[in-house]
């Protein structure tokens, strides 16, 4: 579906803009417009890959007037852009509103105006029952993306949406932190030993957009099952892989904002997902202001379904888990001796 057709990724010099590049460069993709406000990054990338299907732009989200220029003539936009950090936006949950809840706004009307297909705007786990304002503002995307939705001739644009879980050795990701505790010799620091996460691979993350491109009407939320596993399990099994076994383990307490498991479909959203085998499709709630019919009558599917979430899904054992970490380049290049490549 790319071939001859330009796409456009929001926050492109990340982790998740990376992983795009490296599946589609070498593609009959006939341009990769890199939109991101870090020349320092875009630099890095223009370095590592030295190539003229890549574009730079230097815009930001929150301001839509630096936008239009770079979307003209685009088909498709991945919106990766977002403060993802769950410290940061505790302490400036404002600055979390303008990028991830206005800065979503500004990119999805500047895509109307500017005529692309469509836009699959990428979300986290964390805005199902958001206890931290970065899941409340990604919640908040949500929402402001199936309002718009609303609005579209399905001829003209979609957006629909994507959500998942952690994504091993991106930013923010803990396994970078525990390589570099390994590397320097100080205990691993772990919250909480029970404590389970979404596993999933960069790849998979690009895998998940791509399905929403190709299956995904307005106002749909697509998310890909995914294993989990225990902090305890993974901090064992990069200590193993590395024939560290006997390394430090220091239990520091769950920090603020920290949920025990994460939740990629909510009760109430598990209640009405389509199940597609390897994804659940999350159809847009599409009452309009007519409203009153929907208090008339209940909705018992609801009182018997329960949540997808990190504690319910298939669990991974140490074999399993370093299975998946060795998929990772990141891993693989330490083991190799090598330096891993990383932008974000």
């Amino acid at each position: 579906m790319f071939k001859n057709n330009i796409l456009l990724i929001t926050g492109g010099t990340g982790s998740f803009g990376k992983a795009v590049l490296n599946r589609f460069l070498n593609t009959d993709i006939q341009e990769i417009r890199i939109l991101s406000r870090d020349e320092k990054k875009q630099d890095d990338l223009r370095k590592y890959y030295k190539n003229s299907k890549i574009k730079f732009y230097i815009g930001d989200v929150r301001d839509s007037t630096s936008l239009y220029d770079a979307f003209k003539g685009v088909d498709y936009i991945f919106h990766a852009a977002a403060l993802k950090q769950v410290p940061s936006c505790e302490f400036y949950p404002m600055e979390a509103v303008k990028t991830n809840v206005i800065g979503t706004e500004n990119v999805l009307q500047t895509s109307e105006q500017a005529g692309v297909k469509k836009v699959i705007c990428l979300s986290t786990d964390k805005a199902v029952y958001p206890i931290n304002a970065m899941g409340i503002s990604k919640a908040m995307m949500e929402k402001v993306m199936v309002a718009k939705s609303r609005t579209l001739n399905d001829s003209k644009m979609i957006v629909c949406g994507t959500r998942y879980g952690n994504v091993m050795a991106s930013r923010g990701s803990v396994i970078p932190l525990f390589i570099d505790q390994m590397k320097s010799g100080i205990p691993f620091t772990i919250t909480d030993p029970n404590m389970t996460r979404f596993m999933m691979t960069l790849d998979d993350a690009v895998d998940l957009v791509l399905y929403a491109f190709q299956h995904g009407n307005n106002g749909d939320i697509f998310v890909q099952k995914a294993p989990a596993a225990t902090i305890e399990v993974l901090a064992k099994s990069i200590l193993e892989l590395f024939d560290k076994k006997n390394h430090p383990i220091q239990i520091i307490g769950t920090r603020h904002g920290e949920k025990l498991y994460e939740t990629l479909l909510s009760r109430e959203e598990k209640a009405f997902a389509e199940d597609l085998g390897d994804y659940y499709r999350i159809p847009p709630d599409l009452r309009d202001l007519n409203y009153g019919k929907f208090f008339e009558e209940g909705q018992e599917e609801v009182s018997h379904a329960e949540d997808y979430n990190s504690h319910n899904t298939t669990r991974l054992d140490l074999e399993g888990m370093k299975k998946l970490l060795l998929k990772l380049s990141f891993i693989r290049d330490l083991k190799d001796g090598k330096t891993p490549e990383l932008f974000d």
